[in-house]
C-alpha cells in the first residue's frame, strides 16, 4: 500500500487558492470572501478555511470579520511607499555590492530578462511580474547576505501583487521595465556600480510616484 500523500493538507490548499487569487487579481481589493464559498471552491470543510484565512491575515493580505468573512485588503498608497522605501535601501546596496558581477549572475539575469520578454509578448502579465521580482531578487542574493535576502523575500507577495496591479493599470509600463532591466544588466556587465545604482533607483522609485498619483 502506498503511503504517498496525494494532496497537501486542506488548510494549505485553501491558503494557496486564496493567495494566488489575490496575487493574480481574481480576488480584487475590496472583495468579501466567505468561509462557505471558499470551502466549496476548494472542496474542503470550513475548519481548514479558517486556519488558512488566519495565516493570510497575518501576512496582511486580508482582514477577517467574524461571522461575515474575509475582506481582501486593497493595496494602499502607504503600503506602496513603505515597500518602495525598503526596496530602495536593499536594492541600491545590492547593486553596488554586485560589482564586479560574476559570470553566473550575468548569465542568470540574461535568462530572466529573455523569459520576461517572452511573457510580455504573450500578454502573460502575472508571469512577467513574477519574473520581474526574480530579476531583482537575484541581484540581492548575489551579495551573499542571508539576512538581507530574507528581508527582501518577505516583501515578495506584496511586490507581486503591486506588480500585477501596475502592469494591468499601465500596460505600457512593461516595455519600460524591460528597457530598464537591460540597462541594469549593461551597467553590471561593464562594472559601473554607480550607473547600476542610479538605474535601480529610477526603476524602483517609479512606484512611489504611482502611489502619489504622479505617474510619468
Amino acid at each position: 500500500m502506498s503511503l504517498a500523500v496525494k494532496h497537501p493538507p486542506a488548510a494549505d490548499r485553501v491558503y494557496s487558492h486564496v493567495k494566488q487569487g489575490v496575487l493574480d487579481r481574481r480576488y480584487e481589493g475590496g472583495t468579501l470572501l466567505t468561509e462557505g464559498e471558499l470551502a466549496e471552491a476548494v472542496g474542503v470543510s470550513r475548519t481548514p478555511v479558517r486556519e488558512a484565512l488566519l495565516r493570510l491575515e497575518v501576512e496582511g493580505l486580508i482582514k477577517l470579520y467574524p461571522k461575515k468573512g474575509a475582506l481582501v485588503l486593497p493595496v494602499s498608497a502607504q503600503e506602496i511607499k513603505d515597500v518602495v522605501e525598503t526596496r530602495l535601501l536593499v536594492e541600491e546596496h545590492a547593486a553596488r555590492k554586485a560589482v564586479p558581477a560574476s559570470a553566473a549572475l550575468i548569465e542568470r539575469l540574461e535568462e530572466l530578462l529573455a523569459r520576461q520578454k517572452e511573457q510580455a509578448a504573450a500578454g502573460d502579465l502575472a508571469g512577467a511580474a513574477v519574473t520581474d521580482r526574480c530579476f531583482h531578487a537575484e541581484i540581492v542574493r548575489s551579495g551573499g547576505n542571508a539576512i538581507l535576502s530574507r528581508l527582501y523575500d518577505q516583501l515578495r507577495d506584496r511586490q507581486l501583487r503591486m506588480g500585477v496591479a501596475v502592469l494591468h493599470s499601465h500596460p505600457d509600463r512593461i516595455a519600460k521595465t524591460l528597457v530598464e532591466h537591460e540597462e541594469i544588466l549593461d551597467a553590471l556587465r561593464s562594472g559601473d556600480a554607480e550607473a547600476a545604482v542610479g538605474i535601480v533607483h529610477r526603476h524602483v522609485d517609479w512606484f512611489s510616484h504611482l502611489a502619489r498619483g504622479e505617474v510619468r
